[in-house]
């Protein structure tokens, strides 16, 4: 940590003897409240919006031009003293309100709507785990239910598909 600011949200540090301490606190608290239960309008967005209302958020897109020009990937709160910025940090997250989905900063990028998990519960029982090994569609046999082995490969296209078993 440097002297300045903190580690991760770069939030304002106070000093001994440093005057006109309420700005630097309240900078602080004016970038938790925006970080802090973050919803955003829109992810992606490359200008600022025209008319914004104060503690609106967006996600910045590439390329992002105006004042936000240089703050590609940061979240951007408008506030009663203009835009403030917060660079993304590996696992932050944010509600898309245009989307319906939470946003998440993972391995260098914002990614919409992804879960990543290492099973599923509901009421405490597993639905869903890591995926399991290949299954062969059926083949040959005494008898033969045509109907049947269609359900069974159409079980198994979609169990693929959804990455529940691998492909075989």
């Amino acid at each position: 940590m440097n002297d300045d600011e903190t580690d991760r949200l770069a939030l304002p540090l106070l000093h001994a003897g440093q005057a006109q301490k309420e700005i630097i606190h309240n900078e602080a608290l004016v970038r938790i409240d925006l970080m802090l239960a973050a919803a955003v309008q829109a992810v992606g967005m490359s200008v600022p919006p025209a008319d914004p209302v104060a503690g609106a958020c967006w996600i910045v897109g590439t390329g992002a031009s105006g004042a936000w020009a240089g703050q590609d990937g940061a979240i951007a709160g408008w506030t009663a003293n203009g835009w403030r910025f917060v660079a993304a940090r590996e696992g932050m997250r944010a509600w898309s309100i245009a989307d319906g989905v939470e946003a998440r900063f993972r391995g260098g990028a914002w990614r919409l709507g992804e879960v990543a998990a290492r099973v599923v519960l509901i009421d405490g029982q597993q639905v869903v785990g890591s995926q399991k090994a290949a299954v062969a569609n059926p083949v040959g046999g005494e008898t033969i239910d045509l109907q049947g082995r269609v359900a069974v490969v159409g079980i198994l296209a979609a169990l693929r598909e959804h990455g529940l078993i691998a492909t075989a």
